[in-house]
């Protein structure tokens, strides 16, 4: 298991130093009075373009977005039409001195072609490319993305707009999901406990030779059916799903996610959506809201944790490891049990809490929910551990 996490983290290593790397300068062409730059150089299907505009002149700019301005698409030779609601009224206005960007990300349409574009306002120019996605971005977003992203409209849409109850629904869907997964991991959490006399005993016996400590451990395991990395199999499991989860609501108003929804979503209206759920902004990022839920979600992080280690508590005083005063190496390297049970039972929720601070009110919602599920699970696997 070591060497498979070993080498996921090389791999994304060397992944993100090639990004770095081979990632092209942004391509520009200044005037001496007018700097148009497009907010990367490259793009990929579907391409939300961003335009900014530099108006170094001792003049204001009055600029007509369709009129004035021409993208032209090189492959075809040909100049992009622009549709009349995204013209209609759309005039900026730049004044001397001042930066200004041009979103098309609502027309994202206009550029489902691979190729080379230039952008051209009077003399200044800038160009971009489009390109496809990469092999595994596309197995990415069309298994996962783009699936997630259409459930969850799904259910904005038969929550009568409500972003909230989508989100309450689509936890509870993921939590029925991962219930085997994670109840093998609390039951797994649990035998641990229970092995705690024998692993300290063979940690004594052992300690001078870490390579037979490693295998009369693995032996351990394997006698007693019990998988140490049921845990990190389970981290495994939840991360990419909430990290889609959280791309997706992130993006929910991106005109150009429209791209991905299935037909039968076609004429769904994004400007209905209700991101307020009981009096909270599920958007917004702002301390009394984080106050309020961050108070919940500790309380309830506390109960799961609280519940998962009643056993070592009440019945099993022996995983606190006493250190014998003629053994002064003796677990010199490892944690002592008593402290890492109060760091989790006090401080990991505290620590949640603050490393959320900066996200938005819909994942404590998310939080809270599967918080309450652990909570719900504990009970049973304490239940039938008695």
């Amino acid at each position: 298991m070591k060497k498979i996490l070993d080498f996921i983290i090389i791999f994304l290593l060397v992944f993100l130093i090639m990004n770095i790397w081979n990632s092209p300068e942004q391509k520009q062409v200044v005037n001496s009075s007018v700097i148009l730059k497009t907010e990367k150089s490259d793009y990929t299907v579907p391409a939300w373009v961003k335009l900014n505009i530099d108006n170094k002149t001792d003049k204001d700019l009055k600029i007509d977005v369709c009129k004035d301005i021409k993208i032209k698409y090189i492959q075809a030779d040909k100049t992009l039409d622009l549709p009349e609601t995204f013209c209609k009224n759309n005039i900026v206005n730049i004044k001397s001195f001042e930066k200004k960007d041009i979103d098309y990300s609502g027309v994202y349409e206009l550029f489902k072609e691979k190729g080379d574009y230039v952008v051209k306002y009077w003399d200044s120019t800038a160009s971009f490319k489009i390109e496809s996605k990469w092999t595994f971005t596309k197995l990415f977003v069309y298994l996962f993305y783009a699936p997630a992203y259409n459930l969850i409209i799904f259910l904005i849409d038969l929550f009568n707009w409500s972003l909230g109850w989508a989100i309450v629904t689509i936890t509870i869907l993921l939590r029925l999901l991962l219930l085997w997964p994670q109840h093998k991991m609390l039951k797994s959490q649990k035998r641990l406990q229970e092995l705690q006399p024998k692993i300290k005993k063979i940690q004594e016996e052992y300690k001078t030779n870490p390579q037979l400590l490693g295998q009369k451990m693995m032996e351990l395991y394997k006698t007693e059916k019990v998988n140490p990395m049921w845990s990190c199999w389970f981290m495994l499991i939840q991360m990419p799903i909430l990290l889609v989860i959280y791309n997706v609501i992130l993006n929910i108003t991106d005109a150009s996610n429209h791209y991905y929804l299935y037909s039968f979503l076609k004429d769904f209206d994004f400007s209905k959506i209700n991101y307020y759920f009981f009096g909270i902004d599920l958007l917004w990022k702002g301390w009394l809201t984080w106050l309020i839920l961050a108070l919940i979600v500790w309380i309830l992080q506390f109960i799961q944790i609280k519940l998962s280690n009643i056993a070592n508590t009440k019945n099993n005083s022996w995983v606190v490891l006493e250190k014998k005063k003629w053994a002064s190496d003796y677990n010199s390297m490892m944690p002592d049990p008593a402290v890492m049970q109060k760091f989790m039972l006090y401080w990991m929720p505290v620590m949640v809490a603050v490393f959320t601070y900066n996200f938005p009110a819909w994942l404590w919602l998310y939080w809270g929910i599967t918080t309450l599920f652990m909570i719900i699970q504990q009970l049973v696997v304490n239940k039938k551990n008695k």
